[in-house]
């Protein structure tokens, strides 16, 4: 007598991490080929445990060692309190517990909620980790989800739509501790906008489908450029630029091969045209193992060398650390250790730049950064935004230095308690930096004082962050002043002057009642109240720029 598990077959989908390509877990599919099987094991808790049990069992087949997913009804686990079947299984499969996520999917509607949890904390007893799966396309109440505390939630492509939606289950889970997946992209658009919703992991047949065999390799699009985005601040790459091995792009293998192995500290050879331009790039290892292998040497070493090279990385001399990490990461991953050649701004070659010596510099400036965060907000003090405002200026680019603090704060600890005075200005730093995530920087230079350096375009959502919304403190409403200098190419010609034309402009809004704004621009008279009305002074029309104290 034939059984239904004859005709039953399992297919297995990755799940990717967006951020480095890799494979970070396989889902595995139940694929009947007669019957919906599916259907009724939703309608039976016994015969759906029994799929996911022979599920693992598909998986240790494969051999795969990778972490993995597997589905489970939150009826079935309501009715059955557990899945004592998975746990003896998944041991005799010689797994651990922790390596396999349970993806509890809809139906919720009619599933004891309590009977839900309890299966869960006794499942998470045993080591497996939790997966809230379809949010978005489900029936999962919000209350549930968060007492279900899962470590994943999947969200529906659809989702995508409504990136305001995607965003919020993002905030959710930073609470949770959850990570956030996004399942069902197909287009490469699906891929953006749940990277920049801030997915961390993603599935769908863009990845790769759901195949017999699990994938080794998967498609992620690279990210799009955000043209809109601030650069990245960071050591110049002048600071690590070695002198390059170059060769001419005719040089034959055996040149090359002579180099390298006369020269041991040299990792690469950069073939260049007439004009000093890097045509191609020779990796030391992957050369020499080209050269050495049965004969390499009669077939590549009369032969010109490019045949043996690469398209080139190349930066700019203006560039910083972090751009040439970006340019490293888009690739093969066996091109990780190529140098990166910098040029000039006729393309030709002045040096090469080595990943170890940027990684091992950028680590001891975030160790330097992370000495100088406030304790209270964790955002860094005034040395940070003064240091990329002299940045700007050098490189003639237009930028907006905004100053807020809270209106009489001193009245706030003395009514509500220092304590509320401190979650207040944490609330208005977390506000800040939300609203100009990507496109500015914020500094918190000392009590409830805080900077924001950001290109014009970028002050209304900052505005509408901060002014736009109620605060409190101790339930007492609270106003925010705010005062920008925006600073044209030319106009300032350090961060003392950009400081001085902030400072009068800074007394202008605290003598504003309630919220308020105010902007000016440096080398022109006066300046604009965009927010609140007049107080005990009035806005003065025009100023005298003064020395600020920060």
């Amino acid at each position: 007598m034939h059984s239904w598990t004859d005709t039953l077959r399992f297919a297995f989908q990755p799940v990717v991490n967006l951020r480095t390509g890799a494979v970070a877990a396989l889902e595995t599919l139940a694929r009947p080929e007669t019957g919906d099987v599916l259907a009724q094991a939703r309608r039976d808790p016994e015969l759906d445990a029994r799929l996911a049990v022979l599920a693992l069992r598909a998986a240790a087949r494969k051999e795969t060692l990778l972490p993995l997913h597997l589905n489970v009804f939150a009826a079935t686990l309501a009715d059955l309190g557990g899945l004592t079947p998975l746990h003896d299984a998944v041991r005799a499969a010689g797994r651990l517990t922790w390596e396999v996520t349970l993806d509890i999917v809809p139906p919720y509607t009619h599933v004891p909620q309590r009977a839900l949890l309890e299966a869960v904390a006794s499942l998470r007893e045993q080591g497996f980790r939790i997966s809230a799966d379809g949010v978005g396309d489900g029936d999962v109440p919000l209350r549930l989800l968060t007492d279900l505390s899962p470590d994943l939630v999947k969200l529906d492509a659809s989702l995508l739509a409504r990136p305001a939606a995607v965003r919020a289950m993002r905030t959710l889970c930073e609470e949770l501790g959850a990570l956030v997946a996004v399942e069902g992209v197909e287009t490469e658009l699906q891929c953006a906008g749940a990277m920049s919703a801030g997915a961390q992991l993603g599935q769908g047949e863009l990845f790769a489908p759901p195949a017999r065999i699990p994938a080794a390799d998967v498609y992620v699009p690279p990210p799009a450029p955000d043209a809109t985005a601030a650069p990245r601040s960071g050591p110049s790459v002048r600071e690590f630029v070695r002198p390059a091995a170059l060769l001419p792009l005719t040089a034959p293998a055996g040149q090359v091969r002579a180099l390298l192995t006369g020269s041991p500290d040299v990792s690469g050879v950069l073939l260049v045209d007439p004009s000093g331009r890097p045509v191609r790039s020779v990796h030391r290892s992957r050369f020499l193992l080209s050269m050495s292998g049965r004969y390499g040497h009669a077939l590549y070493a009369d032969r010109p060398a490019f045949k043996l090279g690469d398209a080139p990385r190349t930066v700019g001399v203006d560039a910083t650390a972090w751009e040439v990490l970006d340019v490293v990461a888009v690739g093969g991953r066996d091109r990780t250790s190529d140098d990166v050649a910098v040029v000039d701004a006729h393309g030709r070659c002045v040096g090469v730049v080595r990943l170890a010596d940027l990684v091992r510099a950028l680590a001891e400036s975030r160790v330097e950064e992370a000495a100088g965060l406030n304790p209270l907000t964790r955002l860094p003090g005034s040395d940070a935004i003064v240091d990329e405002v002299d940045r700007r200026i050098s490189d003639g680019r237009a930028f907006a230095l905004s100053w807020l603090d809270i209106d009489h704060f001193k009245q706030v600890n003395d009514g509500a308690g220092f304590a509320a005075g401190d979650e207040l200005i944490r609330a208005v730093g977390r506000a800040l930096q939300q609203a100009v995530a990507g496109h500015a920087r914020v500094g918190h230079i000392g009590g409830d004082d805080f900077l924001v350096l950001a290109d014009e375009e970028a002050l209304d959502p900052l505005v509408a962050a901060v002014l736009d919304v109620p605060w409190a403190a101790g339930g007492r409403p609270v106003t925010l002043s705010l005062a920008t200098v925006v600073c044209g190419p030319g106009s300032v010609g350090d961060h003392h002057q950009a400081a001085a034309h902030l400072a009068p402009l800074k007394k202008a809004a605290k003598a504003l009642d309630g919220a308020s704004w105010v902007l000016g621009r440096a080398g022109s008279p006066g300046h604009e109240v965009r927010r609140g009305g007049l107080g005990e002074a009035p806005a003065q029309a025009g100023y005298a720029a003064a020395e600020p104290g920060w």
